[in-house]
């Protein structure tokens, strides 16, 4: 994993068109246009419903509508055959504690009960260097809420970079995966692996996913998603 970009950081904190001629004679008239349907891919079952429930990189910062992470992890959903409906539930600059003060009020105004809650906080409180005790509270606090609502969970986690100090990563990283198994969530470890750092995936500001970036990220995410929908 590859976390220079994120302490640099942290120091100060259309495929060409060919143009063909046709040898043969013009028509005197010219026939419409026309455009094949896009073919909807093939779902089956009841609709899931999956809360993606984060920060900027769920909210899609930067990105043209239709490119966060949620939405690409729909359709890749979809795509599999797994009728999914992703909310995108990510709010840009939320910490923990601002994702705790708000869970119960947006699981109570979802259509209905969640099948699956995507949580991926923490970003934030490392750029803030929060204390790893605090934020671990936070996080184990919208778990419990999840658990008292028998809403299923998986965890997207976040990593601190080594120039936070030995302790301070030592204490932050062991966050998500202590809570996975204490609440029996699906963990992917490291919401950026193998994005971070790579700038043909990562927006100027060296923090943020790409288009390009968010979809390597949904093609891992979404068939450990579309495996806890099957549970």
């Amino acid at each position: 994993m590859r976390y220079a970009a994120v302490a640099a950081l942290l120091q100060p904190l259309a495929l060409p068109l060919a143009l063909g001629a046709c040898d043969r004679a013009p028509s005197t008239t010219t026939p419409a246009p026309t455009i094949a349907a896009r073919k909807e891919p093939q779902v089956v079952g009841p609709e899931r419903l999956v809360l993606a429930f984060g920060d900027s990189l769920y909210a899609g910062y930067g990105l043209d509508r239709g490119q966060s992470l949620p939405d690409a992890v729909q359709a890749r959903l979809r795509a599999g055959g797994v009728n999914a409906t992703v909310v995108n539930a990510g709010v840009s600059g939320d910490t923990s504690a601002a994702g705790r003060q708000r869970l119960a009020f947006t699981l109570d105004n979802q259509a209905r009960k969640p099948d699956l809650v995507l949580l991926g906080l923490g970003g934030n409180d490392v750029l803030r260097q929060i204390s790893p005790a605090e934020t671990r509270a936070n996080m184990t606090a919208m778990l419990d809420e999840l658990k008292r609502r028998d809403i299923p969970v998986m965890l997207t986690g976040m990593k601190a970079p080594p120039n936070l100090g030995v302790d301070y990563v030592a204490r932050f990283d062991s966050i998500w995966p202590d809570l996975a198994r204490t609440y029996h969530g699906t963990l992917y470890p490291f919401i950026l692996d193998g994005v971070i750092g790579d700038p043909a995936l990562m927006q100027g500001d060296r923090v943020h996913p790409n288009a390009a970036g968010v979809a390597k990220i949904a093609d891992r995410v979404a068939p450990l998603v579309k495996e806890r929908l099957a549970d």
